[in-house]
Parts: C-alpha cells; sequence; structure tokens
C-alpha cells in the first residue's frame, strides 16, 4: 500500500465497525459482510437513479405534448434532477458515514419511491419539475451508500468483483435507460403515455426496500464527525453556479444572471478549497477531506472520469435528438436502436474483472481506443447515410463505442476508490459520484447546447451530430492516453492487490 495512505489511517477510536445485522446468509461469510444478495440489492440502488436521469430523454416530447410545458421548464425536467443530485451526494455520503448506510439507503429509496410517484401523476409541468428535484436529492441520499458499503463489507477480489458490477450497473442503465423509456412510451399503458417511466419505479422501489432491509448489512464510521456546514454550503453554490447556468442558459438567451453566476464559480470554488484545507488542518473532519486527492488513484482517476462521464452523457442526449428529431423516428424506435451498444456494453462489463488480472489498466486504454473507433464509425455512418438512414445502419458503430465504454466504465471506480481506506469510504464515494453526476449534466449542458445551437443555426442536425461526435472522439482518445497515470498500468495484479488492503 502506498505510503499516502498515512496521512489518512484512522485512530483506533475512528476505525470503521460494521454492524452485524445476522440474516443466515452473512453468518456464512462473516459479520458485516456483503453477500451476493445484498450486492443485488443495493446495485438496484444505482440502476433505478441512473435509469431516471437518461429515460426522460426519449419522452420529452410526449411529455411536452401532454403538459404543454414550455421549453425552458422542459430542460429543468433533466436539469433539476442533475442538479439535485449532484449537489447532495457529498452529503449524502457523509450522513450514511454517521447516522449508517443501511439507514440511509433504505430512507433515500423510501423516498425515491415516493417521489417517482409523484412525478407519474404530476398535474403539471411545474409539480414535475417540482417532483423531479426532490427525486435527485432523494436519490443522492441512496447513491453513496452503495459504493461506501462495498468498501466498508467487502475484501481483495470480492471487491475487485463487486466493484465492477457497480461500474457496470450504472453504464448499462444509461443506456436501458432510454430504451425502456422509448418502450414504456410507445406502449401508451392504459393511455398514460409517459407516465409508466416514473410509475415503474414504485414497485421496484418497495420490493427494494423489502429486500434490502434483509440482506444489506450495516456499516457506518464508529466515531461519526460533525457535518461540515460551511463546507456543504460552499460546495452547494458552487455546483450551482455552474450547473444551473449551463443547462437553462442555452434556452433563456444567455441573460445576465446566468453570465453572473458562472462568473462566481471560481471564487466558491477556491472559497471551498482554502476552507476544507484549513478544517483538516485544524483536526477537523472536512466534507471533502483535500488529503483524499494525495491518493494517485482517487487523482488520476477523478481527472479521466471527469472528460470521460460529461461525453457520455452528451452521447446519450444527442442520439436521442439526431434519432427522433432528425430522423423523425418514434420513441420506441429511439430506444430499441441502443440495444447493440447495451449488449457489447455488458458483454464487456462482465469480461472486464479477468482482463484486469491480466492486461491492468491498459484495459481501459484499450476500451478509450475502442470508444474513439466507434464513434468514428457511428460518424462515417450519419454522413454517408444522410438523410434517408435507418436507424438499424447505426448498430455497428454503437457496438463497438459499447464496447469501449464498457470497459473503461466498469473497471473505473474500482480504480480510483483502491486507495481510499474504508473509514473514508462514504467521503471517496461520495465524491466520486458528484464528479460522475456533475460531469453527465456537464455534458448534456455544453456538448448538447453546442448540438442544438448548430441545429438552430440552420446547420443540419447530422452535421451537428458529427460535430459533438468529432469532440468526444478526441475525449475518448484523451481518456486512453491519460490510462497511463492508473494504478495498474505498469504491474497487471496492482488494481487487485491493491483493493485487497
Amino acid at each position: 500500500m502506498p505510503s499516502t495512505l498515512n496521512t489518512l489511517r484512522p485512530a483506533p477510536r475512528r476505525a470503521t465497525t460494521p454492524v452485524h445485522v445476522g440474516s443466515a446468509q452473512e453468518r456464512e461469510h462473516g459479520p458485516g459482510t456483503l453477500t451476493a444478495a445484498g450486492l443485488t440489492v443495493i446495485l438496484v440502488g444505482v440502476f433505478l437513479p441512473m435509469i431516471d436521469f437518461f429515460i426522460v430523454n426519449v419522452a420529452l416530447p410526449t411529455i411536452d405534448t401532454d403538459l404543454r410545458a414550455s421549453q425552458p421548464l422542459l430542460e429543468l425536467v433533466v436539469s433539476g434532477y442533475a442538479t439535485a443530485y449532484a449537489l447532495l451526494l457529498v452529503l449524502g455520503g457523509r450522513l450514511g458515514d454517521s447516522a449508517g448506510r443501511k439507514r440511509l439507503f433504505l430512507a433515500g429509496m423510501a423516498a425515491f419511491t415516493l417521489t417517482s410517484l409523484a412525478c407519474g401523476l404530476a398535474p403539471t409541468a411545474t409539480f414535475l419539475v417540482v417532483g423531479r428535484v426532490a427525486q435527485g436529492a432523494s436519490a443522492a441520499m441512496m447513491v453513496p451508500q452503495v459504493l461506501a458499503t462495498i468498501q466498508a463489507a467487502t475484501t481483495g477480489e470480492r471487491r475487485t468483483r463487486a466493484l465492477a458490477r457497480y461500474g457496470a450497473a450504472g453504464g448499462l442503465a444509461a443506456v436501458l435507460g432510454q430504451v425502456l423509456g422509448g418502450v414504456l412510451v410507445s406502449a401508451n399503458i392504459d393511455s398514460l403515455g409517459w407516465r409508466p417511466i416514473f410509475l415503474v419505479n414504485v414497485p421496484i422501489g418497495l420490493a427494494g426496500l423489502v429486500l434490502a432491509s434483509k440482506h444489506v448489512p450495516d456499516t457506518r464510521h464508529g466515531a461519526p464527525a460533525p457535518i461540515d456546514g460551511p463546507g456543504t454550503i460552499l460546495l452547494g453554490l458552487t455546483v450551482l453556479a455552474v450547473l444551473v447556468p449551463l443547462t437553462e442558459g442555452q434556452s433563456l438567451r444567455w441573460p445576465a444572471w446566468t453570465i453572473a453566476m458562472l462568473l462566481t464559480a471560481p471564487v466558491t470554488a477556491a472559497a471551498f478549497a482554502r476552507y476544507e484545507a484549513r478544517a483538516e488542518r485544524a483536526g477537523r473532519t472536512p466534507l471533502v477531506p483535500p488529503s483524499l486527492l494525495r491518493h494517485p488513484s482517487m487523482r488520476s482517476g477523478l481527472l479521466l472520469a471527469l472528460p470521460f462521464f460529461a461525453g457520455f452523457g452528451a452521447f446519450m442526449f444527442c442520439y436521442a435528438l439526431l434519432v427522433q428529431r432528425g430522423l423523425h423516428a418514434s420513441a420506441l424506435t429511439a430506444g430499441l436502436g441502443l440495444v447493440p451498444m447495451a449488449a457489447t456494453f455488458l458483454f464487456a462489463s462482465l469480461s472486464t474483472s479477468r482482463l484486469l488480472a491480466r492486461f491492468g489498466a491498459k484495459v481501459l486504454a484499450a476500451g478509450g481506443l475502442l470508444q474513439a473507433a466507434g464513434l468514428a464509425i457511428l460518424g462515417v455512418t450519419v454522413y454517408l447515410g444522410w438523410p434517408g438512414l435507418p436507424v438499424a445502419w447505426l448498430a455497428p458503430g454503437l457496438a463497438v463505442a459499447g464496447l469501449g465504454q464498457g470497459l473503461v466504465m466498469s473497471p473505473l471506480f474500482g480504480i480510483v476508490l483502491s486507495e481510499v481506506p474504508p473509514a473514508v469510504a462514504g467521503a471517496g464515494s461520495g465524491v466520486l459520484t458528484t464528479t460522475q453526476q456533475t460531469a453527465l449534466a456537464l455534458g448534456v449542458a455544453t456538448l448538447g447546447s453546442m448540438f442544438l445551437a448548430l441545429a438552430a443555426d440552420g446547420i443540419s442536425v447530422s452535421t451537428a451530430f458529427i460535430a459533438v461526435l468529432i469532440v468526444q472522439i478526441l475525449v475518448a482518445a484523451g481518456v486512453a492516453a491519460g490510462a497511463r497515470k492508473l494504478p495498474g498500468w505498469r504491474t497487471r495484479t496492482q488494481i487487485t492487490q491493491v483493493a485487497a488492503d
């Protein structure tokens, strides 16, 4: 284990104390152990929020028709969820450390189920936006507990496999979200139109609550630290100052307040960094301990995760617009068009544990190159086939890109957290998931806005999509190059060994 871990190694009185739940499975595997059943249940807590981030992409035209929503309100249906989610993730991780991760997971899943019901029954667009904000806040209570529980209740190869499955669940949910959205909207169950995309969460959430209470171990920090109020406020202001103007500025034609918020973002970010550093030097427990970034896995992994997830979020958004607005395909056709990507993503995700053991972080470099190749194939296909392009012709490029994305996303979470001690698992997972969700929202806000702006200026949808693809190809190539800085590049077993410590 690298010596930098000594800076975060807790004193005995602050050690993480897994609390034994007492099920038969846990007695077989050991106290506080995350069993296969428990892992399956908590991964539902990743799957549902990620599906809900993307499921609305193919449903927005139907929501617009039904609720007669303005363009800014429609964008808030997406960005309100993403902003609340990203804003509260780190706080959710810290609360799990102190109050108990199982307790926060159950509370988050219960709240997510109720807010999903509220969204599905929304009578107006404004009500739906409020419901989506509450749904994002609920997800922020639930999702950090998943990574933190994996870190605290698994070791060795079991942790490596669990983290790979976490990454696979999130990525697969993103693709399947749009597939499921297309199927549900087109099915028009009981003439409900778009509403089942939210209502489907209710029975899944109720089942998840029952199963989680039986199979998920309760872990928490042995000596909970008080909540870092000033740090929480400063981080929240920074996230808001970035996400709100970038997601709403384009549709509102960039009023002065959006520019002012963007200008304040660097100021609040610098104030947050200074305050957290002073708090840690004074012996207090900051919301985001700066010493987390002293671990090479955390520092290099986050620098890789930010552009990767931004590109991923933008791609899913722009694909839905290309197929539905450009090719005038139905929501069902748009969703089913992503099946090749989902299939290869799943195949790659299931293969990463074996590939990591043999090739180490070189797997991520290969994934980045494959993703770039798939996006290039997709761009050539759109260029040559437009405007009479059948959606099925997109399958080869989507399949190659999905294979590359699976090879990057699935092991990335394990690599980033490989050197983070269980005592600060909540903070580490909160930082990672905040980076992920903020990047997804930033990708939609930046490259998605670029796509919409180009298409609105008289440039064809296909040309706008190809322009976005060029940027994403450069990002994928950068991910491949950046993988050289990750743990496990030079030695094939380093990732597994570090995770076992």
